[in-house]
């Protein structure tokens, strides 16, 4: 008995109607957008963005389906800007000859260019078509801004493991479209191993299923007596290997590496490693996380624990000698650290308000007294003249402005109360205090 090959598994199983649809209530559920909008008989221009496997296309289908529109498909990564002309003059002629509307689902339309996009524009804008994109990058960096402003932006999300144990469980037991006429079963743990390999991807998951039921099928052909049950090794030999979503160019990318540095921030440890494992096993540079734990230690941690910063680079270095897999304990090791060495952000802060500083008052001159004075005509005037050398006063401190005139009593580093850095502040205000006493004991 063979199984069913003419279209996959995830193509005979793809939803017909919006109640078969499985998971994504954020945007299905009572009272939300589409709620409203089915059933008028119009659509507005979306932008569906959501990871691999999650229902952009088959919801676009669907949402077609709702209304009269000639519905149009094409992707992103084969069709161009001619293939967008062709398909206008059809919406044209359809819209002058039947007054029929267009819906035009551009599959990975992030895969267009602006100029392509820009070909898009006018007709949107005119309602020549709805327009439904479909992206798994974020629309905010890869759609032109005219062409956002005009769409709703839909967001889909990875199916939760409940969501995917349905589909599974029906594409296994339907007679008419999946696998039910085969009397297969789930093996002890195996469906939750599927759901763990599909990573909220439904059509990776209807994959694997379709694989792991092919491998069973041969063995009962080759041996009757054997159970008609997918195993955690079928489905193990299925995937050969579990791929984590990830793109190191696109908006996981950003994700992980902004949970890193916020569970860092927040002195976590636990989700601070948790997300550095997570994107090291997907395959990011682990220099790349180097320089991100050097960045951190000084924009978060500074003064507090000056010792952060040598950790981190002492890690890029342990990391270069070790290479992987060693090399790996040497960022474990360095963020552990930063997580649990006390925080502060004012040298951020100070680095923030000086460039503030410096783009609102320009070039200001440097004070005469701070200029050097190497030749004679300089000394003529008075480059250098009334400047204090630190070490001949007393405790190394002078009473003289290091500021422009303009800016003098402006103060941009203002430390913390935390770790070292309550030390240097205790100092800084010692000092000020001698200074202040030896201004008025000169007057």
């Amino acid at each position: 008995m063979a199984i069913k090959t003419q279209k996959p598994l995830a193509e005979r199983m793809r939803p017909q109607k919006i109640d078969q649809i499985v998971g994504q209530q954020n945007i299905l559920g009572k009272g939300k957008l589409l709620d409203s909008t089915l059933g008028t008989g119009s659509l507005p221009s979306l932008i569906l963005w959501g990871p691999p496997g999650t229902g952009k296309t088959t919801l676009a289908r669907i949402l077609a389906k709702s209304t009269t529109a000639d519905f149009v498909y094409f992707s992103a990564v084969l069709s161009g800007v001619r293939e967008v002309r062709k398909n206008v003059d059809r919406a044209r002629k359809l819209q002058k000859s039947e007054q029929r509307g267009t819906i035009f689902f551009i599959d990975e339309i992030h895969r267009f260019n602006k100029s392509q996009q820009d070909a898009l524009l006018p007709h949107v804008e005119s309602g020549l078509f709805t327009l439904i994109g479909a992206t798994t990058e974020n629309p905010s960096f890869e759609i032109i801004s005219p062409l956002l402003s005009r769409c709703r932006v839909l967001v889909l999300s990875s199916l939760a493991t409940e969501d995917l144990s349905t589909i599974l469980q029906r594409a296994l037991t339907d007679h008419d479209n999946g696998l039910g006429s085969h009397g297969l079963l789930f093996g002890e743990n195996s469906l939750d191993a599927l759901c763990d390999l599909a990573d909220g991807d439904a059509r990776r998951g209807l994959n694997i299923l379709e694989i792991s039921a092919s491998l069973v099928m041969h063995r009962i052909k080759s041996r009757p007596d054997n159970p008609a049950t997918i195993t955690v090794d079928d489905i193990r030999e299925a995937t050969q290997q579990s791929v984590l979503k990830y793109d190191k160019n696109g908006d996981e990318h950003y994700n992980l590496i902004s949970a890193l540095h916020k569970s860092l921030r927040d002195s976590d440890p636990d989700g601070s490693l948790y997300w550095l494992y997570r994107m090291l096993k997907a395959g990011e540079d682990p220099l790349y996380l180097c320089r991100r734990l050097i960045r951190f230690a000084s924009e978060d941690i500074g003064l507090s624990d000056p010792q952060a910063l040598i950790h981190t680079l002492s890690c890029r270095d342990a990391y270069h000698t070790l290479g992987l897999p060693e090399g790996k304990l040497a960022l474990a090791q360095a963020v552990c650290y930063l997580a649990t060495a006390p925080k502060s952000h004012s040298l951020y802060r100070a680095e923030s308000e000086v460039r503030r500083c410096i783009t609102k008052t320009g070039s200001l001159e440097v004070p005469l007294h701070l200029r050097n004075a190497p030749t004679k005509l300089m000394k003529d005037l008075h480059y250098g003249k009334g400047y204090q050398y630190a070490h001949e006063a007393e405790n190394a401190l002078v009473a003289q402005d290091h500021l422009p005139g303009e800016i003098r009593s402006q103060q941009f580093y203002f430390p913390s109360t935390r770790g070292y850095e309550a030390l240097v502040k205790e100092r800084l205000e010692k000092w000020k205090i001698i200074l202040q006493k030896r201004t008025d004991n000169a007057q």
